[in-house]
């Protein structure tokens, strides 16, 4: 545990020093969040009743799939996991580490948003503060674990950008965070609901803010739930300690299980 915990404060300091850390974690949404704040409650009134949710996941999407794959993929290619597993730290540990770290300074820049956003461009505060806190960590869980698996399963920089903009595009032109949902066709509404966005969204509209939504809540809580789990089961399986040993656990494109519960949600619409 005191391991752990160093290498956490290490990992932390880290992201504070770097400038593409900051600007993933701090910069880049907080600098979006005034935009949209300034913009986008002009042209839109209504986009105030969302606002506080949905720059809160963008925030986290943003330190989770932009900020996070990359250094795992660095870290492999320049050999600094041999030395880890030399020294016998477990693969749980190496993933979990830089995870946390990036939800913890997603989770502080959320809070400069959820507590700015009301004051400065009228923001609607939740009803349900207990369950706005708690679906806030499930969202960064849930992210931080597919950022951690593409951070595994990419061979390259290159590739990192691919797969994180395949969710990260979709999530902020469909998944509920710039316009509501509802007014989406439904063939559009269905593939949505292949978006852990759409389901946070979801189950920030119906727990925290009690408003009716086309999903129920619950199973949107259920679906990134199971998302979290075989993501990180996912990650920590296909992990590989070089990049120069080309025999894997598993096939890279067993990390598209990590989408089966949303994949289920849209069958049970």
């Amino acid at each position: 545990m005191t391991a752990f915990a160093r290498h956490f404060s290490f990992e932390f300091k880290t992201g504070l020093r770097s400038s593409s850390a900051m600007l993933m974690n701090y910069l880049f949404p907080l600098a979006f969040y005034a935009m949209m704040g300034l913009v986008m409650t002009q042209i839109n009134p209504l986009f105030k009743e969302t606002m506080i949710p949905a720059m809160v996941i963008f925030t986290i999407m943003a330190s989770c799939l932009l900020g996070l794959p990359n250094p795992l993929v660095e870290s492999r290619e320049k050999g600094v996991y041999r030395s880890f597993k030399i020294n016998g730290v477990p693969v749980a540990s190496i993933l979990a580490v830089p995870t946390l770290t990036t939800i913890f300074h997603a989770l502080i820049a959320s809070a400069l948003i959820m507590v700015t956003a009301p004051a400065l461009f009228g923001g609607a505060q939740p009803l349900n503060w207990s369950a706005f806190v708690g679906l806030t960590l499930l969202t960064a869980l849930t992210f931080g674990g597919i950022g951690a698996l593409i951070g595994v399963i990419a061979s390259s920089a290159r590739a990192v950008v691919l797969w994180s903009q395949l969710i990260f595009l979709p999530s902020m032109l469909i998944g509920g965070l710039m316009m509501p949902l509802a007014i989406l066709p439904e063939r559009f509404q269905r593939f949505a609901a292949l978006l852990p966005s759409t389901h946070a969204m979801q189950a920030f509209e119906g727990l925290a803010y009690d408003r009716v939504t086309l999903f129920d809540p619950m199973i949107s809580v259920v679906v990134l739930a199971a998302s979290i789990v075989i993501s990180y089961g996912l990650a920590i399986y296909l992990f590989s300690w070089d990049s120069a040993n080309k025999t894997h656990r598993g096939h890279p494109a067993l990390a598209l299980l990590a989408f089966a519960p949303y994949v289920v949600a849209v069958i049970l619409m």
